[in-house]
C-alpha cells in the first residue's frame, strides 16, 4: 500500500519543494493534478511530455532520489457540463490526462462522472438528489444517456492506453453512490472505469466507506484519505443538504471552477465540515478503512486530501499523516 498526498494543497510551491514536504511527512506518493477544476500547476511541460521522450524523462528525473513517486493523476472536473467552455474543456482534460498517465508509467486517473443539464439546450447543471416525482426521473433518464455515452467512449480510450479511471463519488455528479456505480458499469460495459474511494463524501451521506469498499470490491481502484465531522446541533436543524453558502465577490479570493463558475464560501454554521484525519473518525476507524482497501488491492494508492480550513497547509498534512501512518502500522501488524 502506497500512502501519499493529493498535491492541490501544495500548489503554492514548486514541485521539488512539494516533494520535500511529502517526504518529510514520512509518505511516499504524490497524486498530481492534471486539469479539470484546477490547473496542472506541477506539470508545466504537459504538452511536451505527450510528444517528447526527453521532456518525459526530464520530468520524471525531478522525482529521482526524493523517496516520493507519482501516485496517480487527478483531473476532477465536470466533463458533462452543458456549457462547452466547461464541459468540453474538462472532457478533453480527462483524455489528455489518460494519455499523460501512460507516458509517465501511471495506470490511475482520478476524476468525476460529471453532471449534465436537465434537458436539451440547458446551460446549467441539474443535480437530482431525490427523484420522488416522475419529472425528476425524466431528467435522470436524459442525463444517464449522456453519462453512458461519454463513459463508454472514455473507457475504450483508457483501455487503449492501459489506464483505469477512478471516479470520485462526489455530490453534484450523476454517480455519487454505490447503486450509481453499478448502473454506470451495466450501461457502459466498462472494464477500465471504477471508483476512487474518497471516504469524506460517503460520511456526510450517511454511508459507511468500509462497507462500500467491501461491496464494490475490485471496482475500487484508488483511495483518498479525507475526514468529515458531522456537527450534530446544526445537522439536526438543517440536515446534511444545507444550502447556506455565500457567493464570493470578485474582490475576494475564490477558486474558478471553469467558465464563470466559482466555488462559494462554506456555510458559517455548517451541518458538517471537512476535517483532517482523526478529527471526525478515530485512528481505529482509519485502520479498518485501510485494511478493507488492502483486501481489495495490497498495492492500493491512498492519498491525503487536505481541506480542513481550521489548519494551515502543512499543519493539516502533519495531523493527517500522523493518523494515516499509525493506522497503516496497525493494519500491517
Amino acid at each position: 500500500m502506497k500512502l501519499g498526498v493529493y498535491n492541490a494543497i501544495l500548489h503554492d510551491r514548486p514541485l521539488p519543494e512539494a516533494l520535500k514536504v511529502i517526504g518529510g511527512l514520512g509518505l511516499e506518493g504524490i497524486e498530481i493534478n492534471t486539469g479539470g477544476f484546477l490547473p496542472a500547476v506541477h506539470v508545466p511541460t504537459f504538452d511536451e511530455i505527450l510528444e517528447s521522450d526527453a521532456a518525459r524523462d526530464d520530468y520524471l528525473g525531478i522525482f529521482e532520489g526524493t523517496g516520493v513517486s507519482i501516485a496517480g493523476l487527478n483531473c476532477n472536473g465536470n466533463p458533462l457540463h452543458p456549457r462547452p467552455e466547461i464541459g468540453e474543456k474538462h472532457a478533453e482534460d480527462i483524455r489528455r490526462s489518460i494519455r499523460l498517465a501512460e507516458r509517465l508509467g501511471q495506470n490511475r486517473v482520478v476524476t468525476m462522472s460529471g453532471l449534465p443539464g436537465g434537458e436539451p439546450g440547458a446551460t446549467v447543471t441539474n443535480w437530482i438528489v431525490n427523484a420522488w416525482n416522475s419529472a425528476a426521473l425524466d431528467v435522470l433518464g436524459y442525463q444517464w444517456k449522456i453519462v453512458a455515452d461519454f463513459w463508454r467512449e472514455t473507457d475504450r480510450l483508457a483501455a487503449d492506453h492501459g489506464v483505469k479511471v477512478a471516479l470520485e463519488l462526489h455530490p453534484q455528479n450523476v454517480v455519487f453512490n454505490t447503486a450509481d456505480v453499478y448502473r454506470l458499469i451495466e450501461l457502459t460495459g466498462a472494464t477500465h472505469v471504477g471508483v476512487e474511494l474518497d471516504a469524506s463524501h460517503l460520511f456526510w451521506q450517511q454511508m459507511d466507506p468500509v462497507a462500500v469498499i467491501r461491496e464494490l470490491g475490485p471496482l475500487v481502484l484508488h483511495a483518498a484519505a479525507k475526514d468529515v465531522r458531522i456537527n450534530p446541533g446544526n445537522a439536526r436543524l438543517y440536515g446534511v443538504l444545507d444550502n447556506s453558502f455565500r457567493r464570493l465577490s470578485p474582490e475576494e479570493p475564490r477558486t474558478n471552477l471553469g467558465g464563470d463558475e466559482w466555488a462559494n464560501e462554506w456555510p458559517k454554521d455548517s451541518a458538517w465540515d471537512f476535517v483532517a484525519l482523526g478529527r471526525g473518525h478515530d485512528t481505529a476507524y482509519w485502520a479498518e478503512f485501510l485494511q478493507a482497501l488492502r483486501e481489495v488491492d495490497p498495492e492500493m494508492m491512498v492519498n491525503i486530501e487536505h481541506e480542513d480550513v481550521s489548519l494551515g497547509r502543512i499543519e493539516g498534512l502533519e495531523v493527517a499523516a500522523a493518523v494515516l501512518r499509525e493506522a497503516a502500522a496497525v493494519t500491517v501488524s
